[in-house]
């Protein structure tokens, strides 16, 4: 089939109609430094609630909120530099019953293909590796993008930490320490 472009009017015409059809593209974004972004954690130690953050941490998200199934998201974590606002507490964390930041410095999660649930959240089933050991963990987020604004994520997910070997010996009751730890996150994003 030929098109004939004979005036302005069928040019603009037809490059209207090309971009309808085109396929919408993933933007791709990276964290803002220094912007107010953290990434939290929360549990108990003797039935006192505690928490605690990962400074330093990067994200890089690739997403188009009208397709959410072609996102991609990927997350790294420096341990050493887990804040719990007490030192001793903190210590304890980076030695080899915990996070053992000798021998895995970082952890990483990743998760592509998201989805949507009822509640209009982002659902992102990706792999947290923590201490070498790689296991699905369930995200969920919302991301917003304002005019004037930079895009913001904001999500949350529950970690069992015994499944990656954290808090391992006497660490291990759940008594002392629950199983599951609660991680939230804001990480406000530029365009990559």
């Amino acid at each position: 089939m030929t098109i004939k472009l004979t005036s302005p009017a069928a040019v603009a015409a037809a490059l209207a109609g090309l971009m309808a059809t085109a396929p919408v593209l993933a933007a791709d974004y990276v964290q803002v430094p220094g912007a107010g972004s953290h990434l939290a954690f929360a549990t108990k130690y003797d039935g006192e609630v505690f928490s605690g953050s990962f400074p330093g941490f990067a994200t890089t998200l690739s997403f188009d909120p009208a397709n959410p199934a072609a996102g991609k998201l990927d997350v790294t974590i420096p341990l050493a530099g887990a804040k719990s606002g007490n030192s001793d507490r903190d210590s304890t964390l980076q030695g080899a019953d915990f996070f053992n930041v000798a021998k895995f410095a970082t952890a990483r999660y990743t998760a592509s293909g998201f989805t949507k649930d009822a509640s209009g959240q982002y659902v992102a089933n990706g792999t947290l590796e923590l201490r070498g050991v790689k296991k699905p963990v369930t995200f969920t987020f919302t991301f917003e993008e304002k005019p004037g604004s930079k895009p913001q994520l904001k999500g949350k997910a529950t970690v069992k930490r015994l499944d990656f070997g954290v808090g391992g010996g006497d660490w291990a009751d759940t008594k002392t320490i629950p199983d599951e730890t609660a991680i939230s996150t804001i990480v406000t994003l530029q365009a990559r």
